[in-house]
């Protein structure tokens, strides 16, 4: 209602424009129909104003911003550098049409760098301009940048949707673009890889809950680096949190002093831990690497490895928990078969069908 309103007030101040300008005799009085033209341009004008509002209806903040105080500030250096042009003008004898030649240019370069600068550089300078105050909110103090590896995976999109990150996610232009190119590779599985990555990138942007940014900036350190450099640079310039899965990439960053949440090991955390001297029942699916061993997964992927376990290969088992092993690779559970412990659940089996 409130738009409606301005939009019509809009329209009305024009029509009062138009009448001003027919009645100052600004065009030749022997052509009468010149005074409907200028109406007929003027409320075209103030028309195309609301159109372009109608068909825009979310403008970007940042950027409406940027122009504003862009024009603001370029528009008081003209000032500025017009009185300071003025002595050198009047010692030149310059035409007056020169002056504002002058003027007009020298006012349009800085308006047109100011606005650049800004929107090169909105990021760095949010506590110093004042447009801060009608930026988006940003969740959370450390964004998440995310790596490749990451995107690929597809897990993080599922990690999202359960509310588990707090801050802003931040997709760097270079890995982008090392994303596209696996999706473009010759190589049939990476070229699927990437797809999926590029799928799970639009499942989160658009995901309206989730505050997904794409960062276009390239800073001076990036020059010559890789694509892992890079992101550690970008995540200490950030004050981030790198995500990934890239083991070696992991160990680098931690020796930047970077943080790390690695999904492997955040989803490792997740998964039901065993104790030494626990039973557990797991059907053998294949022969281990040792003599005599059989190996099975759990419903949550979890490796298990029986000792004596060869011949019940293709059985479900119990066995005794011997150990654990957790690496960023995963999670092995060591077990050895008990005969005992199989033929008391077996005879337990059996009174339980009699009865």
């Amino acid at each position: 209602m409130v738009l409606t309103f301005l939009r019509f007030a809009l329209l009305i101040v024009l029509a009062g424009v138009a009448v001003i300008v027919v009645k100052s005799g600004l065009y030749p009085q022997d052509h009468q129909w010149m005074a409907w033209v200028l109406v007929a341009v003027i409320m075209a004008i103030g028309g195309l104003a609301i159109l372009v509002d109608v068909l825009i209806p979310r403008k970007p903040l940042e950027i409406i911003t940027s122009v504003y105080f862009g024009l603001i500030v370029g528009l008081f250096l003209s000032y500025v550098a017009g009185l300071a042009l003025t002595p050198v003008f009047e010692s030149l004898q310059v035409d007056e049409q020169v002056r504002n030649v002058v003027q007009l240019i020298v006012s349009a370069i800085l308006c047109y760098t100011c606005i650049s600068f800004l929107f090169q550089t909105k990021d760095d300078f949010r506590f110093i301009i004042p447009y801060v105050e009608f930026t988006k909110e940003v969740r959370g103090r450390r964004p998440y940048i995310l790596d490749t590896s990451v995107i690929i995976d597809g897990r993080i999109a599922d990690l999202v949707e359960t509310n588990l990150f707090d801050s802003r996610l931040i997709m760097p232009r270079f890995v982008l673009t090392e994303l596209q190119a696996i999706a473009d590779s010759a190589d049939r599985t990476k070229r699927a890889r990437g797809r999926r990555g590029l799928d799970i990138l639009n499942r989160l942007r658009n995901n309206p809950d989730v505050d997904f940014v794409i960062w276009d900036r390239d800073l001076p350190e990036f020059s010559g680096q890789s694509v892992d450099l890079k992101l550690i640079t970008l995540a200490k310039h950030l004050e981030g949190r790198l995500v990934t899965n890239d083991y070696n990439l992991n160990k680098v960053a931690r020796v930047h002093g970077v943080r790390v949440i690695n999904i492997n090991d955040l989803a490792n955390a997740l998964k039901p831990r065993f104790l030494p001297g626990e039973q557990i029942q797991v059907r053998l699916v294949r022969p281990g690497e040792e003599e005599q061993q059989g190996v099975g997964y759990l419903d949550d992927g979890t490796m298990v490895v029986v000792e004596d376990g060869r011949e019940y290969v293709g059985r479900t088992v119990v066995l005794n928990v011997t150990s654990v092993l957790q690496t960023s690779a995963g999670r092995m559970v060591f077990g050895r078969y008990d005969r005992t412990v199989e033929h008391n659940h077996e005879a337990r089996e059996d009174r339980v069908a009699r009865s």
